[in-house]
């Protein structure tokens, strides 16, 4: 953060331009997450009732998240509208194992559902939780694609929301500063990318597959939050279970079982941009491995930890 500029400045500079930007209705995509919850803050600070909050639950969300999501944005006073979309997404996701085209195929079925809002209420903007590392990412125009953020390489050429960012020049950690100062109970939740579980599914999306990867992550949290709580380590920036579509022998009691792989993904960043892999004590790696085999016995039947610095890996898997 540029310490020149402190958080409730931000905050006074981002209600400015929000109310400069907006003078209709507008809907904003709120998943949660710290970026997306501290968009709507300052949009509902800005313009009040012109803003209508909309939740999409894909079927590719954590474990509890769509509950976590409604009880969060309602302590906060936002008008919220829940859109349960789980068999369109898997739907539009059959078939599909390319990475970027997942993103693609999310990015624009998040916005044409948003469209179908938009119409609901007369809604002539919308407003999205983008911050620097998104479109930086997402090319920018000036460098290679990494990947396509939804909300930023996903949307579609003929959108027909004007759409605006108030957190476009932000990063994480202006992100959080700002999430505290306005007193979002989000400001210290890890991140979790746009397309949820679609990242972190690797090979064709299905809903089997997908609960898998949801237990898997709740698992992960659960034990190294525990380790951390407990002083066994520091708590990691983002962690995480993929799964890969990689199947190998094992044994379960005296049956022999073709499951497949999950890893286990722990990074410390300040921003995203850059992150070294954790240090994670190796029992509680052993206990996570435990967990996970018994508990998706059958699905999973090897568990590995990725010791890759970004660069040159990204943070997700996908």
């Amino acid at each position: 953060m540029n310490l020149l500029i402190g958080p409730a400045n931000l905050i006074d500079e981002a209600i400015e331009k929000l109310k400069a930007s907006i003078d209709d209705v507008a809907v904003i995509a709120c998943s949660g997450g710290i970026d997306s919850s501290v968009a709507a803050t300052l949009a509902n600070r800005a313009v009040g009732d012109l803003l209508h909050c909309v939740y999409v639950d894909t079927g590719l969300m954590r474990k509890d998240e769509t509950e976590d999501v409604q009880r969060v944005l309602g302590e906060l006073g936002l008008n919220l509208t829940t859109v349960h979309a789980a068999d369109r997404y898997f739907e539009a996701l059959e078939g599909v194992t390319d990475p970027e085209r997942k993103r693609k195929i999310i990015g624009e079925l998040f916005i044409r559902i948003f469209e179908e809002e938009q119409k609901k209420v007369g809604a002539k903007y919308l407003v999205q939780g983008t911050i620097a590392p998104d479109w930086i990412e997402s090319g920018g125009g000036v460098r290679d694609v990494i990947k396509s953020h939804h909300n930023v390489g996903g949307l579609p050429d003929d959108i027909e929301l004007e759409i605006v960012e108030p957190l476009r020049d932000c990063y994480k950690d202006e992100v959080r500063e700002m999430a505290r100062e306005l007193g979002i109970p989000s400001s210290e939740r890890q991140p979790f990318p746009g397309p949820g579980l679609a990242v972190r599914v690797l090979g064709e999306l299905t809903p089997a597959r997908v609960e898998v990867c949801r237990e898997a992550c709740a698992i992960v949290e659960e034990e190294l939050e525990a380790a951390a709580e407990s002083g066994l380590m520091e708590l990691p920036w983002q962690y995480f279970a993929a799964l890969l579509p990689v199947r190998s022998v094992g044994v379960h009691g005296d049956v022999r079982v073709h499951g497949e792989t999950v890893v286990i993904r722990a990074v410390a960043s300040l921003d995203g941009m850059s992150a070294r892999y954790s240090l994670v004590p190796h029992d509680v790696l052993e206990k996570i491995s435990i967990r996970i085999t018994n508990t998706l016995k059958g699905d999973v039947n090897r568990v590995v930890y990725d010791v890759t610095h970004k660069p040159p890996g990204t943070i997700e898997w996908e």
